[in-house]
């Protein structure tokens, strides 16, 4: 591989020698800045929407199903794109690729932003999880480009960083702002980091694309979009009318048909979207699955705490934001710690650490009561966080040092595609749990009310303590926060149930092992290289 100061990186050599001939100054930490940024905006519009959703409810007239949609059609697009984005920056270049997706991004926003009608904010949406699934593995994959294998964990814990801390952040910053603007505000936000991003990536990423351009399998996009669509739009269904309902099932098995013909399409001999020989290689393959593991975990946290804080601590949507603010600094703790730890024990041992200490935080989560002090909860909360950001980055780091920069676009969306997939099955499944554990307690509460007003306690619990306070019954309002603390609980189980997997799971990456014998060149070139596995 060659470059000229901070010009075009053709990936001609191993994953060695392409980090060991990109660029090494400073300024690629600036260039990783820049990319954060991007991912900070991504994480945000996962969340920060939410907050705004009782305000478009009346200023767009949106229905129930429409506001669910807001939210789902960003998902549903990034599910879908993720993959095809890794494998279009491998043939046509990772920096084009990146400025055509946050421009994409920006301008989609500004759309968002002044949608007159609910269908023209859904439409608008999809174009954002568009943009936001092509910045996902594009940034990841340049990391291949911009860092040596000594240098990767460290970007890693940062890039890990910046695409978590968005969630949580979300609405804080929503809060906020629909506390002084209008609801367009929440996505104009975006606009400012975008254009920071855009001239980070111009001034200082370098070009790179893979020497031998990937041929588009036309085949193969159809038969993995549709699947992962279908996947997709099914466990949105399934959180919303049930696993035996026919909205769930229908799409369900139609998707897991088109990607069992996506897998068949993959096993043909000419050059295909993904390359299932990664999925032979230890390290790209437990790397995958821990970090999607732990997402899970994550889910538990972020779909149910919001609920908790909102229905028995009565707080809005901005204290329920600044109440997740110990997970941030618990993130913040795990990245920073691990990393020094990394060169000395491998990535095994630190991975199982941090899902040690979620599966305990999880663990204490459940124990949580509608007594509980907010110190408490604080403290458990922070002890999850140390946990996910000890293990996330590393899970990931360990996955992405198995790619080639010849395949670094692809295989980056292929791992953040199972994580978002995983993510989605978290949301339905958690849901499902919560959903059905809240019922059947603030059912036994509701037996001598009127129909319609049982099912109105039962449909959530801030329809339960809307209900409780309209007919200012003390005893219904404890009951509907009794229920869902046990609902919260049983999900925090099955959360720490992955959790402890993740730990089990963690014993499978070996402590040092290089990722493939890379020519002598090349080896000499970068030195010794600490990697996950085989």
């Amino acid at each position: 591989m060659t470059t000229e100061s901070y010009g075009s990186v053709p990936d001609t050599a191993g994953p060695a020698g392409a980090a060991a001939q990109a660029p090494a100054n400073g300024r690629k930490w600036w260039a990783l800045g820049g990319l954060a940024l991007s991912l900070l905006v991504v994480g945000l519009d996962l969340t920060i929407l939410n907050v705004a959703l009782p305000t478009l409810a009346t200023s767009l007239r949106a229905s129930t199903s429409q506001l669910q949609w807001f939210a789902n059609s960003y998902n549903l697009a990034m599910a879908v794109a993720l993959l095809p984005g890794g494998l279009l920056g491998d043939r046509f270049g990772r920096k084009k690729l990146l400025l055509i997706a946050l421009t994409a991004f920006g301008v989609a926003s500004a759309f968002c932003a002044f949608a007159s009608s609910p269908g023209e904010l859904i439409v608008w949406r999809a174009v954002l999880g568009l943009g936001a699934a092509m910045l996902i593995p594009l940034s990841m994959s340049v990391l291949t480009v911009l860092f040596t294998p000594e240098e990767r964990p460290r970007a890693m814990g940062l890039w890990a960083t910046a695409n978590m801390l968005g969630i949580p952040l979300g609405p804080i910053l929503g809060g906020w702002l629909l506390d002084h603007f209008w609801w367009g505000s929440v996505f104009l936000i975006n606009l400012p980091v975008v254009v920071l991003a855009l001239l980070a990536v111009l001034w200082l990423v370098p070009e790179s694309r893979a020497e031998r351009k990937p041929r588009i399998d036309v085949p193969g996009l159809l038969a993995c979009a549709v699947g992962l669509a279908a996947v997709t739009y099914g466990l949105i269904k399934a959180g919303d009318a049930g696993w035996g309902s026919v909205q769930a099932l229908a799409p369900l098995f139609g998707g897991l048909v088109a990607l069992a013909l996506f897998v068949q399409l993959q096993r043909r001999p000419e050059q295909t979207l993904i390359d299932l020989e990664l999925f032979r290689t230890r390290g790209f393959t437990w790397g995958t699955l821990l970090s999607t593991i732990v997402t899970f975990a994550l889910f538990g946290l972020m779909f149910t705490l919001p609920q908790f804080y909102q229905a028995v601590e009565g707080t809005d949507a901005l204290g329920t934001g600044l109440r997740l603010l110990p997970l941030i600094g618990g993130l913040i703790v795990g990245v920073r710690g691990g990393q020094p730890f990394l060169p000395k024990v491998g990535p095994g041992p630190l991975i199982g650490t941090g899902f040690a200490l979620l599966t305990a935080a999880l663990l204490i989560g459940t124990t949580t009561t509608v007594h509980s002090s907010y110190g408490f909860v604080a403290a458990w909360l922070t002890l999850g966080g140390v946990g996910v950001g000890l293990a996330m980055p590393i899970a990931m780091n360990a996955a992405l040092d198995q790619l080639t920069p010849e395949r670094a676009g692809v295989g980056s969306g292929l791992l953040m595609t199972i994580r978002q997939v995983g993510g989605t099955i978290a949301v339905a499944v958690l849901g499902t749990v919560l959903n059905s554990a809240y019922r059947d307690q603030v059912g036994k509460a509701t037996t001598g009310l009127p129909a319609p007003v049982a099912d109105a306690a039962a449909r959530s619990a801030g329809s339960g303590v809307a209900v409780a306070t309209h007919l200012q019954s003390p005893d219904l309002l404890n009951s509907v926060r009794s229920a869902l603390v046990h609902a919260t609980s049983l999900t925090m189980w099955v959360s720490a149930g992955f959790a402890l997997a993740g730990v089990l799971a963690a014993t499978q990456l070996r402590r040092r092992t290089p990722v493939s014998a890379p020519a002598p060149q090349a080896s000499e070139s970068s030195g010794d290289l600490l990697n996950a596995a085989e």
